[in-house]
């Protein structure tokens, strides 16, 4: 696969970057999108939150739901922000928020803006791949995550994020958004089974981390 160094090489098969940041997603979702919010509790403490971080950030729960992560790039760590126009309407060019490059223990880089690869799962018949394109990184001190978006036609095109939070309670917990939209035209009668396959899948990634089931 040719390396990709910035957005300006890849772009994605949707419009709203970055929905999944809203805080009023599941109200107000990008017209002909579908939201959904998950959360899990997968421990309580700083070790655990720590633990639980390395993995996220180095594709655990895509792994841990039963992906194969193939063809990954080296990501720019420059966080898309979306295209900013002046008082006449024409897109204006700007600075965007750069992230450090950070590593796991043994080495492995974690997850970065401008990041992408291709998720790939077993199907009864063959196997079926999503290409993704990492579009925001979130890295505080007791919350960590990322986003991607599609990048290539398929069953649904949209954006999902993975966000670990340590609460005030020392609770850890995962969330997971989501904002996808089903393929339409001859494809649009397979709909019901693509929603049924995200529900069993989120089910997995909710999962992934969590010890009782690593």
């Amino acid at each position: 696969m040719k390396r990709r160094s910035s957005f300006t090489d890849q772009s994605v098969t949707y419009g709203a970057i970055g929905a999944t940041q809203a805080p009023d997603l599941l109200r107000y979702p990008p017209e002909g999108y579908r939201p959904a919010e998950d959360s899990v509790k997968i421990g309580s403490g700083r070790e655990r939150f720590d633990k639980a971080a390395e993995e996220l950030m180095t594709w655990g729960v895509q792994r841990g739901a039963g992906f194969e992560v193939l063809d990954v790039t080296a990501g720019t760590g420059t966080q898309y922000t979306g295209i900013a126009y002046d008082v006449e309407g024409v897109p204006a060019a700007g600075a965007q928020p750069h992230t450090e490059q950070r590593f796991a223990a043994d080495g492995t880089p974690y997850l970065a803006a401008g990041m992408t690869a291709t998720l790939r799962s077993q199907r009864r018949f063959g196997h079926h791949d999503t290409h993704v394109l990492v579009v925001y990184v979130i890295d505080e001190p007791d919350r960590i995550g990322f986003a991607y978006g599609t990048t290539a036609d398929g069953e649904e095109s949209g954006e999902e994020s993975f966000v670990l939070e340590r609460r005030e309670d020392d609770s850890v917990w995962l969330t997971i958004r989501s904002v996808l939209q089903t393929a339409g035209g001859a494809r649009a009668v397979v709909a019901p089974a693509v929603r049924r396959r995200r529900r069993e899948l989120t089910q997995r990634e909710l999962r992934a981390l969590h010890p009782a089931f690593v």
